[in-house]
């Protein structure tokens, strides 16, 4: 009797312990430390590398300053496995945002992907968390053809814009109520940034990181990545 009671002891337990398969499923979150602003960044199939990157690498250079509020930066995408990049980077999200738990979101990021002039905005779940996220955000972003995510989200509405160049006439026909302008290389209205991406989405953000942080902390920031940044040489559009 001593023996089948242990045997089935044992057997209990063996079941009760995750299977390797469970394991390695296991999602670990990255930490959100307290006191930082949340920095969310939106990627898909088809993200390009530098209106993700180029911000990624400004924004999460906060946390190396001194004196100011840093920024915790993390991705956000409506799935658990990789997401890959137009140019072929594998990226495996920090957040599912169709069903994780997200901290509360200060600044969203919506770099530009391969779709977002056509299949991507037809994606309702994705066009309806920016805008739940945008009711409450400090700010909103946007670089390249991201722009058209805020258009069908409805939050250019009575702004300003801009676009990557060669998709302006292109966003102008698909929205043809909105002002896009074409002789800037980021446009600030209200808590809306947008910018033509490419290299200027690392100019973008560090003009957000202006505006939080002063022009000193701006061009630690810039300098740090050996980036030659004064605001004034750059054509931007502030709406007042």
């Amino acid at each position: 009797m001593k023996k089948i009671l242990l045997f089935l002891f044992t057997v209990s337990l063996v079941a009760c312990q995750p299977t390797k398969k469970e394991q390695e499923t296991t999602k670990t979150f990255p930490e959100i430390k307290p006191n930082r602003y949340n920095v969310a960044f939106l990627i898909m199939d088809g993200t390009y590398n530098t209106e993700l990157t180029a911000p990624f690498d400004i924004f999460q250079h906060t946390i190396f300053r001194k004196g100011i509020k840093p920024m915790n930066v993390f991705t956000v995408a409506d799935t658990d496995t990789p997401v890959t990049t137009f140019e072929g980077m594998r990226i495996l999200p920090d957040f599912n945002y169709l069903k994780d738990q997200l901290p509360k979101i200060d600044i969203l990021v919506v770099p530009s992907a391969e779709h977002h002039l056509d299949t991507d905005l037809e994606n309702k779940e994705m066009i309806a968390f920016v805008q739940k996220v945008a009711k409450d955000a400090k700010f909103v972003t946007s670089h390249c053809d991201g722009a058209f995510v805020l258009a069908k989200a409805g939050l250019l509405q009575n702004k300003v814009s801009t676009t990557f160049p060669s998709d302006i006439d292109k966003m102008r026909e698909m929205f043809p109520s909105l002002d896009i302008r074409k002789e800037v290389l980021f446009v600030h209205d209200d808590n809306l940034i947008t910018s033509a991406g490419g290299a200027k989405s690392f100019e973008a953000a560090l003009y957000l990181c202006e505006l939080l942080y002063g022009k000193e902390i701006a061009k630690s920031i810039s300098g740090g990545l050996v980036i030659d940044w004064d605001v004034t040489k750059v054509p931007h559009l502030v709406v007042p």
